[in-house]
């Protein structure tokens, strides 16, 4: 239960060449954790029955979980539950920083030029990120869609929709995509071993059969 749990969440970072030399470098600061030589999710050691990703979970999905309500059906993506209005004509040249510029509260955050994946992100959450004008960052995984599908997949689909709504340069998208700011990487990124190579992430590995794609009808 949350996506810490499943996933390892920013503990992953270290995983990451480039945030681990951040880190050592600056090891003389005693608030700076110890990192462990390899974050794996944690059905690499031991057999999950149900998942249920977050950063929390949500009460009502905490609930949904616990009575096997069948008539709870969530939403599949955070965009079908955000509700924010998409402009065809409001088309952003470049991206904007997560606390930069001033978020209108109605438009959708991709039209605004926030790096927002909630198009092919898990739902269920009820949206509380980006309705309060902070953009999805994928806590709660892929979506139904690409769930069971390599983390190419998924960085494929969400460049498209930038490219269908915005004219922000597509090494742009991808640049902040591949970012170690980004919560794909905080969130998930134990879980996609097998198609880090195409993601800048070389050196995952595949050991304790990481990378392998999760049942669908075992996430909530």
């Amino acid at each position: 239960m949350g996506t810490c749990a499943i996933s390892g969440g920013v503990a992953h970072l270290g995983d990451r060449d480039e945030v681990r030399q951040i880190f050592l470098a600056h090891a003389e600061r005693h608030h700076v954790p110890r990192m462990l030589p390899k974050s794996h999710p944690i059905d690499a050691f031991v057999k999950v029955d149900r998942y249920l990703p977050g950063c929390p979970p949500t009460p009502r999905l905490f609930m949904a979980l616990l009575e096997q309500d069948p008539n709870f059906k969530p939403a599949k993506t955070v965009c079908q539950d955000c509700g924010r209005r998409k402009l065809k004509e409001l088309r952003p040249q470049h991206l904007l920083g997560f606390q930069q510029g001033e978020v209108d509260e109605e438009i959708c955050l991709i039209n605004q030029g926030y790096l927002c994946i909630g198009s092919s992100t898990r739902g269920g959450c009820g949206a509380p990120c980006t309705r309060a004008g902070h953009p999805c960052v994928g806590c709660r995984g892929p979506s139904d869609t690409f769930i069971e599908k390599e983390s190419s997949a998924w960085f494929s689909s969400i460049e498209k929709v930038f490219a269908a709504m915005t004219d922000i340069p597509p090494e742009e998208v991808a640049a902040g995509l591949r970012s170690p700011q980004m919560a794909l990487f905080l969130f998930q990124f134990s879980d996609y071993g097998l198609g880090a190579a195409g993601l800048g992430t070389a050196g995952l590995g595949t050991a304790y059969g990481e990378g392998q794609p999760r049942a669908k009808e075992k996430v909530l």
